[in-house]
């Protein structure tokens, strides 16, 4: 775990060196109009607040990034609440008040699609972040999702080990307006299906935990408790709201998560989870505002900072930087979300989970 994170470490820092390199062959070479430091104007639109890594990770990591990049670049920032109508409204505010590059986080990938096309009608450049929008976007940049799913639907099986055909397991597969959440789904079948049995399955509506916590409920009561051997979830909020159905329904079973959440390192200290996906936030944040500013300052986009192309959903074919996802669990908590800097020791060993963090080694 710690080598992937070094590595997750190290492409941000091969990025910024990247950008380095590629200054010096735009100074060397005629430029179209490239815009000053303090005229870069680029809009940040996140989709939603519930998630926790948006307002705490994103937004601070980018924000700081480009004014290390283009200091007096103005950002402005806006959050769409988990609503596909307010984004495509914040769009438009962002291209009246003058942004040249948008870092756009799709609430729906695919209703946006007519504010990329906006967008990109306008000259303005279009940084897929996270999840991967429709339309002509010009650049994206996030984890490998599928890879993501993958490494949840392992850690479930090896948490259930010989027990995997003994009951059956309940899935959590997110939103259906966001694109990630189709991949996570199908990396996590590639490594249950044939494997488990899988009673029930739902996707879950804007990521919400409470109708996650009423898909749970719903879930254990007709499937029955005593048949319930684990449950897949797609990120750290839905498990949040599932594993107090769990608890209420005194189930003690394995459950995945995604994203690191503070609430979701805790529930692995103490047993009522048993994995998370980590996805760096820095790296992710750092690649995406370096993008940008290049955008921004009419600089060629390095192929080292997007070395892969993918496909979105219209079919448009996108300069891509995928990242690699990290699983954490009880023993390398330490390794990971604390020297990645993620949380400090006093940050997840409050009085509640004192005990569990002494077990764990965190002290």
């Amino acid at each position: 775990m710690t080598r992937t994170l070094r590595a997750a470490i190290a492409l941000a820092g091969t990025a910024a060196l990247s950008l380095g390199a590629v200054s010096g062959i735009a100074a060397a070479q005629p430029a179209t109009s490239p815009a000053k430091a303090d005229q870069v104007k680029i809009g940040l639109l996140l989709p939603e607040s519930k998630t926790t890594r948006y307002e705490k990770f994103d937004k601070p990591y980018i924000e700081q990034k480009i004014q290390q990049l283009a200091p007096g670049a103005t950002v402005d920032y806006y959050n769409a609440a988990e609503s596909a109508t307010t984004q495509q409204q914040q769009v438009n505010t962002a291209l009246a008040k003058g942004d040249k590059v948008l870092i756009l986080d799709a609430v729906d990938s695919k209703s946006i699609q007519s504010s990329v096309d906006k967008a990109h009608a306008a000259g303005v450049k279009v940084v897929s972040y996270d999840r991967l929008a429709q339309g002509p976007v010009d650049s994206y940049v996030s984890y490998d999702n599928h890879k993501v799913g993958e490494l949840q639907g392992k850690a479930l099986l090896d948490a259930l080990g010989s027990k995997a055909k003994s009951g059956v397991i309940v899935m959590h597969n997110g939103s259906p307006t966001d694109p990630n959440a189709a991949e996570f789904k199908a990396g996590a079948h590639s490594v249950l299906d044939g494997k488990v049995t899988i009673g029930k399955e739902y996707d879950t509506p804007n990521w919400d935990p409470n109708n996650a916590n009423q898909q749970m409920s719903g879930a254990i009561a007709a499937l029955g408790k005593d048949k319930i051997i684990g449950v897949y979830s797609a990120n750290d909020g839905l498990a949040a709201g599932i594993s107090t159905a769990l608890q209420a329904a005194g189930l003690h079973v394995p459950l995945t998560g995604q994203d690191a959440q503070l609430d979701a390192i805790q529930r692995i200290l103490i047993g009522t989870q048993t994995i998370t996906v980590m996805k760096p936030y820095k790296p992710e944040a750092d690649i995406a505002a370096t993008m940008a500013v290049d955008f921004a300052q009419g600089k060629p986009l390095p192929k080292d900072l997007a070395p892969l192309t993918v496909t979105n959903g219209s079919g448009d074919k996108v300069p891509a930087n995928l990242l690699t996802p990290i699983v954490v669990h009880k023993n390398n908590i330490g390794d990971t979300v604390v020297k990645g800097g993620l949380y400090t020791v006093d940050e997840i060993c409050t009085p509640a989970y004192e005990k569990a963090c002494k077990q764990a080694g965190l002290e």
